[in-house]
């Protein structure tokens, strides 16, 4: 269903033309409660604004139920949802505006396509699990979590609608003899006990949510609500259709007593166990512009809220992959809505299944699992090495460039991720990886893929280019001047993947870590880190070390350890106050080096808010904390000499300066969500959703200049990953969404 012009009779004619400062462009989806608009902010920002009819406007209880709604997407916006850009409960029609994010529900892709293939069930689930990690360690049950609840975004699944969710606090209480939800995706506690509905509910409604994406019905089916509801609180869920290697976990969830469930986290550990990797963007098809509209939510329609050839067990020689040869002067190289339905008794708790206990036997094998880095964390912190030094800018001319849509292109869409490395720009998007001389913007060579990963730019590690391609997102590490495979290597057996010294690091869910010679591929050294588990390692730009950190239970303390990549020998360990997460190293001058001090930000264990920046320095064992006036949501931080720049979600800049222990100054941005920082020394650099390239002093915190949007032809869409500025010379290099990748003078962002 296509946006649709803000007419009609009844309720929806009389919505106002404006919801706060936002103009109600067109009707993305309508219901007894409201409708949803789709909606521009000020920058140009695409937004879905959900505006109440006047009739529940009226009702101080559902006033009360908005309020908790919002409050409950505030908690919960981040990678999984979709962020609340502004609210007002208190307003005459209360409203609501998210961010925009296209994509088809996931009840109307099955409807259009059919079940989904088995690998692309794997990377949904986990997707799901992700989000219903994050949604739960807020202290947020969703309690309708249903396929018209799940939107297939770019970047992956977004759990939308949190109209009916509880925080545990709740003071709202669900009327007597009543229940809201959609019995099909409903728990059994739901229906006998609805006031002790917990996160074990959501985890029910995912495995009916799989069901239902592996079959196009639920595990429960009939026409009668009240059919279902019986059928989820005393049968054994239809399991036929479900794949063989998922229906033993999916069985879990659908357990009838919520403490036989799995948390997030098992669920996690078992996929990892049955699945050949984990990827939430692959299941999501193009679709049309015209496709591309959220649902309202509570509404009906719905809006947002190698195979190996070099195993590390077997280094044989690589094998060598052919591809064209590169064309000669300046032409490319081609290589290659809820029911409510009376409360039921309790029911005796029914016998499971022997395949039960059998899949959790299968499923309980594996270590913890944390979030999944991918291109992540490079022996350049994931942006490729680092750039050369910025200098004057005397004969510096911008220029902007297409790669897909040069001659001989592929086509391919979407926002380049780029990185500097081996002298060349190197940019990946959906389809295609391509080189590009910095100084021109010249297209050196190109490559396609069936699927580039798209989470990250390319990384250099060993004088090569790395990248994770192929619908099984196997490695392929390539020439620098002709885009050539020179070795690659099956990624299946490990769960993550970074890069650190011209290494590159595979972590295993037991702990193992295999170090691979990133020029060669063959391994060096394979052992576990003691103490670390599964270790998901953080590097960063012109720092030969990698780092790992073990927070404590409580968040109290976390465990640091500084690894040599090149052996896997621990060079050394510290234990620091405050769940950390480490930001960025540098010697002080600005330099990196690996001998010099690592920053931190220390976040809320619950929200991760980061609420100070703490600075280690290996030598003298000292460290320094410098606590925020204010907590900031989300950041992005860079480092450049002793100052850490913050940018959080919502627009807050701010630059923390250790060696002075305070906040120098703090700059809001207007950019609701922006890239990684990078500083210069004299510039801060970052990204917005909309294409443009913004400059701040990094000494004032004046904004400078920005260019303007590139939002192209699909003004609607949103990228996943807001792509990182590069400094090369005296250029600043980056991309937007309409597929451009273009350079900037320095020295000059007045005139960007």
């Amino acid at each position: 269903m296509a946006p649709q012009p803000n007419t009609g009779t009844g309720a929806e004619a009389e919505l106002p033309e404006y919801a706060g400062q936002y103009r109600l462009e067109s009707r993305l989806g309508s219901g007894g409660m409201g409708v949803v608009h789709l909606a521009s902010s000020t920058s140009g920002l695409r937004l879905a604004v959900k505006v109440v009819h006047a009739e529940f406007a009226k009702d101080p209880e559902f006033r009360g139920r908005f309020r908790q709604e919002i409050g409950a997407a505030r908690k919960v916006s981040g990678a999984f949802t979709a962020p609340v850009v502004d609210a007002d409960p208190e307003a005459e029609r209360p409203w609501m505006a998210t961010l925009f994010i296209p994509g088809p529900t996931l009840a109307d892709h099955v409807k259009r396509n059919g079940p989904m293939a088995p690998a692309q069930l794997r990377r949904l689930m986990a997707g799901l699990a992700e989000a219903l990690r994050d949604i739960h360690r807020v202290g947020v049950v969703h309690r309708d979590l249903k396929p018209s609840n799940v939107l297939l975004a770019e970047d992956g699944p977004k759990v939308i609608d949190f109209g009916i969710s509880r925080p545990k606090d709740s003071e709202l209480r669900t009327e007597t003899g009543k229940l809201i939800g959609t019995p099909p995706f409903m728990a059994p506690e739901q229906f006998r006990r609805p006031r002790e509905v917990g996160p074990a509910a959501d985890i029910f409604a995912l495995g009916s949510v799989m069901v239902h994406a592996s079959t196009g019905r639920g595990p429960f089916d009939s026409d009668s609500p009240y059919v279902v509801a019986y059928q989820v609180v005393h049968d054994e869920p239809d399991l036929t259709g479900v794949p063989e290697n998922l229906a033993p976990l999916v069985l879990r969830c659908l357990a009838k007593e919520p403490e036989d469930r799995p948390t997030p986290d098992e669920l996690m550990r078992g996929l990892r166990s049955v699945a050949a990797l984990y990827d939430t963007q692959s299941f999501v098809t193009a679709q049309p512009a015209d496709t591309a509209v959220q649902r309202a939510d509570g509404m009906g329609r719905r809006a947002n809220g190698m195979a190996g050839t070099n195993s590390p067990d077997a280094p044989e020689k690589p094998e060598k992959h052919e591809t064209p040869e590169p064309a000669e002067g300046p032409k490319a190289a081609e290589v290659g809505e809820a029911a409510e339905v009376p409360e039921m008794g309790a029911s005796p708790r029914l016998r499971r299944r022997a395949l039960l206990a059998a899949g959790a036997v299968v499923l309980t094998v594996g270590a913890a699992l944390g979030s999944v880095q991918l291109l992540g964390g490079g022996e350049a912190g994931g942006k490729g090495e680092a750039p050369p030094a910025a200098s004057a800018s005397a004969g510096v001319k911008p220029w902007d460039a297409k790669p897909a849509s040069a001659k001989g292109g592929s086509g391919a869409e979407g926002t380049p991720q780029c990185s500097y490395g081996a002298g060349r720009l190197l940019c990946a998007q959906s389809g295609l990886v391509s080189a590009l001389d910095p100084a021109d913007g010249r297209v050196v060579w190109r490559r396609a893929f069936a699927n580039v990963d798209v989470s990250g730019p390319p990384v250099v590690s060993g004088g090569l280019v790395h990248v994770s391609v192929g619908a099984d997102q196997h490695l392929e590490a390539l020439d620098p001047d002709t885009g050539r495979t020179r070795w690659k290597q099956d990624r299946s057996a490990y769960n993550s993947l970074s890069f650190a010294g011209g290494m590159v690091l595979l972590s295993s869910a037991d702990g193992t870590v295999t170090g691979l010679d990133g020029a060669t591929g063959k391994r060096k050294w394979r052992h576990s880190v003691p103490g670390y588990g599964e270790a998901f390692f953080t590097s960063f730009a012109g720092d030969r070390l990698a780092y790992l950190t073990s927070p404590a239970d409580d968040g109290s303390s976390t465990r640091v350890a500084a690894v040599d990549p090149v052996t896997g020998d621990v060079r050394w360990e510290a234990r620091l106050k405050g769940f950390l997460k480490p930001v960025g190293s540098g010697d002080g001058r600005g330099g990196g080096g690996g001998d010099g001090r690592v920053f931190f930000v220390s976040v809320d264990k619950v929200f991760e808010d980061t609420q100070a920046v703490v600075r280690y320095d290996p030598a003298t064992k000292a460290s320094r904390r410098v606590p925020l006036p204010v907590r900031l949501q989300q950041t992005a931080a860079t480092v450049h000499g002793d100052k850490v720049f913050l940018l959080a979600t919502g627009g807050s800049l701010v630059a923390v300066d250790t060696d002075a222990r305070k906040q120098r100054w703090n700059l809001e941005t207007s950019v609701i969500r922006g890239s990684s920082p990078v500083a210069d020394g004299g510039r801060v650099y970052f990204t917005a959703p909309d294409g443009r390239l913004l400059a701040v002093d990094a000494g004032t915190g004046k904004l400078l200049g920005q260019t303007s949007p590139r939002l192209g032809t699909h003004s609607d869409q949103v990228t996943g990953s807001l792509p990182e500025p590069v400094v090369v010379g005296g250029l600043v290099c980056t991309s937007a969404p309409d597929g451009t990748v273009f350079a900037v003078d320095r020295d000059d962002p007045e005139d960007w």
